[in-house]
């Protein structure tokens, strides 16, 4: 679905012969993603002007000469800048989609990304080669080839079988008790003091756990657990209203705002995607 203006255009699809495969088409303006993260591996193309993308603590710039690479459920923000123009393609894997290139290519895992931004001209040609065909969806057989290829490339070169730095077992545990709480009460106006004095933490204990355990902060880390259950709604065809009601929005605005600053476009064209 695509949403167009004087300023923005931005197309979400999903890939119908690779399940857990969505492709985006933007181009912007004026934009700025908040700090979000995807339950997806993404690949992002700029093909015209650029952005600055803060991804692991540094501002990077996005530009036709470089590809960006995301893991799943890794934090990153996004805005114009320098920029008046933002042309760019991305492709989202979830995990049914890694678990096929997987197999394809051979592999028992997907390899970790040490750093975010890739300056390979070879690989920017192949994924953009790729997008196109699976945009113009004509020829399964050159799809399949040109994702292998790509992903086997991309894996191979820059792919590291190293992990990120383990985190103490006990700040672990604390931040995934606090994420539990979250996840079951998603829906009510939850307040720092709610979540610190579950684990037996200060607020600012709190906040410092979360930056350093997820990369975000706790008000980030809730918006994040709120978007996807909306997201999970969506698809059931739910009103937005009761979605936003439900899902701990103040309201259906609040709602579209955090939606568009986190994915670039709005609930009512997600659901006319999903």
């Amino acid at each position: 679905m695509a949403r167009q203006d004087s300023r923005n255009t931005a197309r979400y699809w999903r890939d119908q012969r690779v399940p857990g495969l969505t492709l985006l088409c933007a181009d912007f303006t004026t934009h700025e993603y908040a700090l979000h993260s995807h339950d997806a591996l993404v690949i992002a193309i700029t093909e015209q002007g650029g952005a600055e993308v803060k991804s692991r603590g540094k501002v990077e710039q996005a530009q036709p000469s470089a590809l960006f690479v995301f893991n799943p459920a890794e934090p990153h923000a996004g805005w114009m800048g320098w920029s008046q123009h933002w042309r760019y393609r991305s492709l989202y894997l979830t995990q049914s989609a890694l678990d096929d290139v997987a197999e394809g290519l051979g592999l028992h895992d997907i390899p970790y990304f040490m750093q975010n931004r890739y300056a390979d001209s070879d690989l920017i040609k192949g994924f953009l080669r790729l997008h196109h065909s699976l945009q113009a969806s004509t020829d399964a057989l050159q799809e399949e080839e040109l994702l292998l290829g790509s992903f086997g490339k991309l894996f191979q070169r820059h792919g590291s079988g190293a992990k990120p730095l383990e985190l103490c077992g006990r700040d672990l545990a604390l931040q995934r008790r606090v994420a539990a709480i979250m996840q079951e009460r998603y829906d009510e106006p939850l307040r720092l003091a709610d979540l610190s004095q579950a684990v037996g933490l200060r607020k600012v204990q709190l906040i410092d756990l979360f930056n350093r355990t997820t990369g975000m902060g706790p008000h980030a880390y809730l918006n994040q657990v709120r978007l996807k259950a909306a997201c999970r709604r969506l698809k059931q065809g739910d009103a937005l209203a009761e979605v936003a009601a439900s899902c701990g929005f103040y309201d259906q605005s609040a709602m579209n705002r955090h939606f568009k600053r986190a994915y670039g476009i709005t609930p009512l064209q997600y659901a006319q995607v999903a």
